[in-house]
């Protein structure tokens, strides 16, 4: 099985960690959608990264479905959702909210450092950002309760997805979201990048 897309991506690192997590061996493939675009296109011609190249040649994309499809049918305890349906509720939760940080801080990389100055649209560029900056204060606010600990008590897609988009936002817009204001973050973070697979995925 391949994986396919640059790390700096959020989507694709999660994939990564994600599956090395949950022992699913795969091989790397480092394409860029932009500066690999042929490449990337004969793999998958949406140019969507990640892309996953299935042993029997399916092409999937789109991280959920990726790590729904590919977790499915795996023992429980190499699994990174809960089975229990409130634990899962309260992980979903934390997974959109996570989701939604990611894209937002990925939106804004692509305005107001892919596009040109004079092309920027200034209340996009405010609506984003204000969606990005309500996305970790609702994750701050969830984390801080916790003291330190992972949602669950052990780690999930939820810190996992949530600890992803804080270090993509902190390498690239650190400037909008700023670390002071969200230690709970910070400390989760910290936590999760000391784990092997998070220190074997860095982004590139």
């Amino acid at each position: 099985m391949k994986l396919i897309g640059k790390l700096d991506s959020p989507y694709v690192r999660r994939v990564a960690i994600s599956l090395t997590l949950m022992d699913i061996p795969f091989e790397h493939l480092s394409l860029s959608v932009f500066r690999d675009k042929a490449a990337f296109a004969d793999i998958n011609p949406m140019l969507k990264a990640p892309t996953v190249v299935t042993q029997d040649g399916t092409v999937l994309m789109d991280s959920t479905l990726i790590l729904d499809h590919l977790g499915h049918g795996l023992p429980s305890e190499k699994r990174l959702m809960p089975e229990d349906q409130s634990e899962r509720t309260r992980a979903l939760y934390i997974l959109g909210l996570a989701l939604a940080a990611a894209d937002k801080s990925v939106q804004l990389v692509y305005e107001t450092q892919l596009r040109p100055e004079e092309r920027q649209y200034a209340p996009w560029v405010e609506r984003v950002t204000a969606q990005a900056r309500i996305a970790f204060a609702e994750l701050e606010k969830s984390y801080a309760v916790l003291e330190g600990k992972w949602l669950l008590g052990t780690l999930s897609q939820a810190d996992i997805t949530t600890a992803i988009a804080w270090t993509f936002a902190q390498n690239e817009i650190s400037d909008v979201i700023r670390a002071p204001e969200y230690p709970a973050l910070v400390r989760l973070a910290a936590q999760a990048e000391e784990l092997p697979a998070f220190r074997k995925w860095q982004p590139e």
